[in-house]
């Protein structure tokens, strides 16, 4: 279904729409759910925007608990992280402007950490297909990519098996061959629609 939506919104307007072109796709699909749905667990689907410049997470200074994740190892020195903003979906979010958790990313795996409970997933298709430069040295990285939903904990666990769809333009500071140098010089502007199909 989201192939089929996605042929008839460009990525180009999702990205400079935003936020509120993201939910009106959302809602004109018939994606939302019936107002009815338990205000405590997330809907089905749900989307996030990752947010901001990324970091090194240093060996062994990733969360005291890895978010109780096994899939994944936070303290590994591996993984750089952003911050997550609420889009749509999350139980008692409605600040758009307020980071609500952390992401995480490495080797081809990431992990969110999220308002009651977390996600851990694998990277399984896509990549970055335009490159257009920003007029002061840097580029853009701009592509979808598709993740497969290891592990779930808390509200979330419903999504374990499921699936995230991420239409991603990332900033890259310096143009040159994506990823070179990164986490350094990298400020993420990503939406994820992660749902349990």
């Amino acid at each position: 279904m989201f192939n089929e939506l996605a042929q008839v919104v460009s990525r180009r307007k999702l990205l400079v729409g935003g936020a509120g072109a993201l939910g009106a796709l959302l809602t004109s699909s018939g994606l939302v759910m019936a107002d009815g749905r338990d205000d405590d667990v997330p809907s089905d689907p749900f989307v996030v925007l990752l947010k901001g410049l990324y970091r090194p997470v240093p060996k062994g200074h990733g969360p005291d608990d890895n978010l109780g994740l096994s899939t994944v190892n936070l303290n590994s020195g591996s993984f750089a992280k952003t911050r997550i903003y609420p889009v749509f979906g999350i139980p008692d979010t409605r600040d758009q402007d307020r980071s609500i958790g952390t992401f995480y990313v490495g080797g081809g795996f990431c992990a969110y950490d999220l308002p009651g409970g977390a996600i851990a997933m694998k990277f399984t298709g896509g990549g970055f297909t335009k490159f257009p430069l920003d007029g002061k040295g840097g580029q853009f990285d701009e592509g979808t990519f598709v993740l497969e939903i290891l592990e779930a904990t808390g509200i979330y666990s419903a999504f374990a098996g499921g699936h995230n769809n991420m239409v991603d333009k990332l900033h890259q500071l310096k143009a040159g061959t994506p990823f070179a140098g990164f986490p350094i010089g990298y400020d993420e502007f990503c939406f994820c629609n992660i749902s349990q199909f």
